[in-house]
């Protein structure tokens, strides 16, 4: 079942994003990524996948910048087109506040990379550490 996270879905939503295999977050992330999901949870939205009694994906977008923050599976739960089905809501919301695009960026070589190439995402770019910046017109 897809549906709006609430609050108390936020731990689950941490233990799924520190449970992935790749894409981890630095120690030095950590401030950014809580001090932005503070302003999402009480501005925005995060999408979850609820599954077997407890949230296994979740999906969001910053409407302030038009990116896709993040999507993160439960390493479980991967392969079952949970991604495919969360990804639309978080563009969605941004398509809402009104951006064209949606941008995101993730690590070259990973399954992420794959994922976004698959499913219609253009890289347009590098950042200054590797990562792909990739777009897609909403």
């Amino acid at each position: 079942m897809i549906r709006k996270a609430i609050l108390a879905d936020r731990p689950r939503i941490y233990d799924i994003r520190h449970a992935v295999q790749e894409n981890r977050l630095s120690q030095a992330s950590v401030a950014k990524v809580d001090t932005t999901a503070d302003w999402i949870f009480r501005n925005a939205a995060f999408w979850v996948w609820e599954e077997d009694g407890a949230v296994q994906g979740f999906a969001v977008a910053d409407p302030r910048d038009g990116t896709i923050f993040g999507l993160f599976i439960h390493p479980d739960y991967e392969g079952r087109g949970i991604a495919r089905a969360l990804l639309p809501r978080a563009c969605e919301d941004l398509r809402i506040t009104g951006f064209a695009v949606a941008t995101l960026t993730t690590g070259p070589g990973t399954r992420a990379e794959r994922f976004y190439r698959t499913n219609g995402w253009e890289e347009t770019g590098r950042q200054d550490d590797g990562q792909i910046i990739f777009r897609k017109p909403l």
